[in-house]
């Protein structure tokens, strides 16, 4: 399997690093859902595939890697 594919190494798409951004703001599905123009079902999908790829569990540990690669340079800034 390519490093690309393992569990925790993929890199999340333009559309789940906007949810990312509004994840680490502090926003809600419903708002999240709402600054992005889809369902609150839609957010739950894109978190849901976000976890797999980096690895994580939940908005806390996506906001705590959000502001970590921020301050690296490899996040877009708020």
């Amino acid at each position: 399997m390519p490093a690309e594919q393992l569990y925790g190494v993929r890199t999340p798409s333009e559309r789940e690093k906007q949810v990312i951004a509004l994840v680490a703001q502090g926003l809600k599905n419903g708002e999240i859902a709402e600054a992005i123009g889809a369902s609150e079902h839609a957010v739950k999908n894109h978190l849901r595939v976000i976890y797999d790829k980096l690895g994580l569990w939940n908005r806390v540990e996506l906001a705590l890697w959000y502001e970590a690669r921020r301050h690296e340079g490899l996040a877009p800034e708020r």
